[in-house]
């Protein structure tokens, strides 16, 4: 899909002026935003034995695009952004150069977490899809939800999972430089609905000036994988974290995926 942070940083809306929100997607569970552990498969529990995946077909562009989630899934005042959009929806806060000081026992750890702020800005947390790739954005107020479908069929997009599992440990707390102004990133891990063959969900949180003013964007990040497919959600902004439309989009945006790999079409979303 995207860019590096070296490129240009398109400002999408006067509310995102002073290079604050424009997102990539998020999760947590109905109330667990404590760091606590998923009472099911993590990817750290998994991590160094593969599961066994469900069986699946193969993914096509059509199916990929069946299984993206509608307004209706996420409730609240969610409102889908034309695909072009949201495929430019990035989010000047995350660039920056991270303070390898910060890393006092391993300073290879520095690199996770430079990766981590590079896919969050690329959409790409589970790395560039192998196969059949679709995104859809929603906007609400200053808050944005991106959700993607992809698969990762010549890839395993469970390594991707077990590094996310080591993030909490390895980047509880840095510090990003930009222009002369830091900025304090801290990352916890937030559990998530009991979907999928393994999911991992963070909570990345960017303190830093905008335009003058302290701001806090809070993303909430979920990946959930089903067999070699996955999906992604990337919510939040500066009014705070979209706990409760990133739980939905996870349980609606799984189910969605299991019945179009499995041959069906997707139920209803709920009114």
């Amino acid at each position: 899909m995207t860019r590096r942070p070296s490129r240009l940083v398109r400002v999408l809306s006067p509310a995102l002026a002073a290079g604050t929100l424009v997102c990539t997607a998020s999760c947590s569970d109905d109330g667990g935003t404590d760091g606590s552990r998923v009472r099911g498969v993590t990817a750290s529990q998994v991590a160094g034995e593969r599961q066994t995946p469900s069986p699946t077909a193969t993914l096509s562009t059509d199916g990929a695009r069946t299984a993206l989630i509608t307004e209706a899934d996420i409730e609240d005042d969610w409102t889908q952004v034309k695909e072009s959009e949201a495929e430019n929806w990035h989010d000047s806060l995350l660039i920056g150069t991270v303070d390898v000081s910060d890393f006092l026992t391993d300073k290879a750890q520095a690199s996770d977490c430079r990766r981590l702020l590079g896919s969050l800005f690329d959409d790409d947390l589970l790395g560039r899809p192998s196969g059949a790739s679709e995104l859809r954005g929603f906007q609400q107020g200053d808050s944005r939800l991106l959700y993607q479908v992809a698969s990762y069929d010549r890839t395993d997009p469970q390594d991707s999972l077990n590094w996310m599992g080591t993030l909490p440990e390895k980047c509880d707390q840095f510090t990003v430089t930009d222009g002369g102004e830091k900025r304090t990133v801290q990352v916890i891990e937030i559990s998530l609905p009991e979907v999928g063959d393994a999911r991992q969900g963070l909570r990345v949180t960017v303190q830093g000036s905008a335009g003058g003013d302290d701001v806090t964007l809070t993303l909430d990040v979920a990946a959930v994988r089903v067999g070699d497919d996955a999906i992604t959600v990337t919510a939040g902004g500066l009014d705070g974290d979209e706990n409760d439309s990133a739980q939905q989009a996870v349980r609606q945006g799984t189910q969605r995926l299991k019945d179009v790999l499995a041959g069906k079409s997707p139920a209803p979303s709920p009114n």
